[in-house]
């Protein structure tokens, strides 16, 4: 395996890394919305209050290993989807403030107007970051000096926006499979609403989104069904969709959440066997930025492989650690 598949590899790793795990205090942003007192809100905030802004380590990360590894890409995604970045740089900000903010003035117009800042923070947070997964899945214009030919309309065509609204689907679903094993009582029956209506809601976004991927381009399917990891991948997403339910009727909990982060796991697998080599996918295939043409020189990604050596034990020993004090 040559370093331009090990960081195709590496940076896919990161992203799921931080849809896991950002992706569960995302969803419980968003699932907030549906909390009924103070003491709910109280609950869900302190449930996430340690963990968020660990979890978008592996953001930084991924966006810091994008710009080394493949600089073409970084250059023209963060060119092209810059009015969509901005937008999402501001939902995050607007997410942390909310977290920091909310507490610090005993007024509940004040509280309440953070509570409504802080969820949609996350559904915007959420809705773009999955509409980027769509836009690299589907393909975007992009011309032969690598440059984004189209608008920020463009990236709001009707598949990537559905992939988009399955993705934020299924950050619910990982909100409340997170929720779960941190609630009790009434709230805890409430969680448990929230996430069986996830699940139907992903389950018919999924299939939606597979029937529309078929009728606008059938070739996306053709990799998937054709070699291994893509058959792995599915048997994934099938475990996953199937077990979760099973799992939170019998409310094992634990298992609910890994079901859930199985689907995400799946889903990335996914769209990574239906455009490698490629990384940006063109209208053009043949302006398509891949593993090779947009990457650094191999020495650029074998030194910054060794630093990965280093570095991702590191962030994994550290996670760990913070989930094992926090994690009653």
């Amino acid at each position: 395996m040559d370093l331009n598949v090990t960081w195709f590899i590496l940076i896919g790793v990161l992203l799921v890394g931080y849809s896991i795990l950002d992706g569960f205090d995302l969803g419980a942003g968003i699932l907030q919305l549906f909390t009924k007192n103070e003491e709910e809100k109280k609950i869900l905030l302190n449930s996430i209050a340690p963990f968020w802004d660990g979890n978008e380590v592996w953001l930084l990360t991924g966006g810091g290993a994008l710009f080394a590894a493949f600089p073409h890409v970084y250059a023209t995604v963060f060119s092209g989807f810059y009015l969509a970045l901005i937008l999402l740089l501001v939902a995050l900000i607007f997410r942390a403030l909310s977290i920091e903010f909310r507490n610090q003035v005993e007024s509940q117009t004040w509280k309440n107007f953070w509570d409504k800042a802080f969820s949609i923070s996350s559904l915007v947070t959420a809705l773009l970051l999955g509409v980027a997964l769509g836009n690299i899945f589907t393909g975007v214009p992009i011309d032969g000096q690598m440059n984004y030919t189209g608008s920020f309309f463009t990236l709001l065509r009707p598949l990537p926006l559905l992939i988009g609204l399955t993705g934020v689907s299924m950050i619910c679903v990982q909100g409340a499979a997170y929720l779960l094993l941190k609630t009790k009582g009434s709230f805890y029956k409430n969680v448990q609403t929230w996430a069986k209506k996830s699940w139907m809601v992903f389950v018919g976004l999924m299939i939606l989104t597979t029937l529309l991927t078929a009728i606008v381009d059938s070739s996306k399917m053709a990799p998937i069904f054709s070699s291994v990891l893509g058959m792995l991948a599915m048997l994934i997403l099938t475990y996953g969709v199937v077990t979760l339910p099973i799992y939170l009727k019998k409310e094992h909990n634990f298992r609910v959440f890994i079901s859930s982060s199985l689907v995400i796991l799946s889903m990335f697998m996914i769209v990574a066997v239906a455009i490698f080599p490629n990384l940006v996918p063109a209208s053009n295939p043949l302006n398509s930025l891949n593993i090779y043409n947009a990457s650094s020189s191999q020495l650029t990604l074998k030194v910054m492989f060794i630093i990965a050596l280093i570095g991702m034990p590191i962030v994994l020993v550290y996670t760990t650690y913070i989930y094992r004090v926090f994690r009653k």
